[in-house]
């Protein structure tokens, strides 16, 4: 079956028109009802036989993400296929676009699973925007570690492989510091990022299509806790106008220079360099839906994931509206245990009973800390309504980040 893909359709066998996601977490499990509300039937690859997106699809193909066996099912199933984190292997990627569109395409995502070729590419992409990364030196062997400039200390030392939500960082105050990190990573290839004055965060995604059109959604604001994700707000005057135009142009720039196609989030600090306003340095990219987008299911007239579906599909690619200011509370397993650290029912009574609030669960069957196990989000008429009931929900919740939007 050929680009576009258009629900409803059957294949040269009667088969019915069937996505196919690598990854059977919440995102691939979000991604699974958007494909199903146009039609489609759906198709994950995890190994988890409980994993979220698997349980909801119609075919859950439960192999690692680089058997043999398992791809050739996927691709039988599939008349295209993307993936929901960016950790699965490009070359399971590759082996799947010998014969089926793939979105986004193994090329782009390994540039998204090593940081090294990440920063490379942000120098070469970012720049057209005035936005660069922070400054940085590559760590792969002892004479690379010897030669650190000194003003790059205070860093964060980062894996150049499988980081995310914080993982496989260490902030580092001296060389000294550095040589016993780097040590304790196990001398694996890493980056050294120079620690910046940070004012905020925040992340643009987008959506490029197979043909080069690009839309996407307002920058987020974003807090994070411990390196993971805790709130997202996206309103007016959320960003210096001046910054979320330049954030915008440079996310385009960055998936435009490699071809992307498929949705895709790119992080950014606000750092303070004297200026009212900050500078804008580019962190990190994100080759799927994102966190920080959950919000587009509640606030928007086209999500993040019907994006997703658009773009691999070969369907068209509608400029999204938000008719609501939002603001997005991740929920962590945190949540399901109470200060001394007993389980405990969270008041989902007393939240839902405030206006606006929407609840997503991720269907994860064990509660753990800093585990993933859902979102709240919160819609209304006015800003300052929005920001009265994330408050009461972060209280009933205890949840951290939301003092960052005063």
């Amino acid at each position: 079956m050929s680009l576009p893909i258009f629900p409803g359709s059957v294949d040269a066998a009667g088969q019915p028109a069937t996505l196919g996601v690598m990854g059977g977490g919440q995102l691939g499990r979000m991604f699974v009802h958007a494909a199903q509300r146009l039609g489609y039937f759906t198709a994950v690859l995890d190994p988890d036989p409980q994993s979220p997106a698997g349980r909801v699809s119609h075919h859950h193909i439960q192999t690692s993400y680089s058997d043999a066996n398992g791809l050739k099912q996927l691709a039988s199933l599939c008349a295209a296929v993307t993936t929901e984190f960016e950790n699965v292997p490009a070359d399971a990627l590759q082996a799947l676009a010998a014969s089926r569109p793939v979105a986004p395409g193994a090329a782009s995502v390994a540039i998204a699973q090593n940081r090294i070729e990440e920063k490379a590419h942000f120098t070469a992409s970012a720049g057209v925007a005035g936005v660069t990364c922070a400054p940085y030196a590559v760590i792969e062997t002892p004479a690379q570690l010897a030669a650190v400039p000194a003003d790059l200390l205070p860093g964060i030392l980062k894996t150049a492989r499988m980081g995310y939500d914080g993982k496989g960082q260490v902030r580092v105050a001296d060389m000294a510091e550095l040589a016993v990190a780097w040590a304790g990573l196990k001398g694996v290839p890493c980056v050294l990022e120079k620690l910046l004055p940070l004012k905020a965060e925040c992340s643009v995604i987008v959506a490029r299509g197979w043909d080069g059109a690009i839309t996407g959604f307002a920058p987020q604001f974003n807090v994070h806790v411990g390196g993971i994700l805790a709130v997202t707000a996206v309103y007016e005057g959320n960003m210096p106008l001046a910054l979320s135009r330049r954030a915008w142009a440079a996310t385009k720039s960055i998936a435009s220079h490699i071809g992307y196609v498929g949705v895709l989030c790119v992080e950014f600090f606000v750092v303070d360099d004297g200026s009212a306003d900050g500078a804008l340095v580019v962190n990190e990219m994100a080759p799927r839906p994102h966190n920080s987008g959950h919000y587009t299911m509640d606030a928007c007239d086209v999500s993040q994931f019907d994006l997703q579906v658009h773009a691999m599909a070969g369907l068209p690619l509608p400029q999204p509206r938000q008719h609501s200011p939002a603001i997005m509370l991740n929920l962590l397993g945190d949540v399901w245990f109470d200060a001394a650290g007993q389980p405990h029912a969270p008041d989902w009574q007393a939240v839902l009973a405030l206006p606006g609030t929407r609840l997503h669960l991720y269907g994860k069957r064990e509660a753990r800390p800093g585990r993933k196990m859902g979102h709240l989000t919160i819609t209304g008429a006015d800003v300052a309504s929005v920001k009265t009931v994330a408050h009461q929900a972060a209280q009933i919740l205890s949840l951290p980040g939301m003092d960052a939007l005063e």
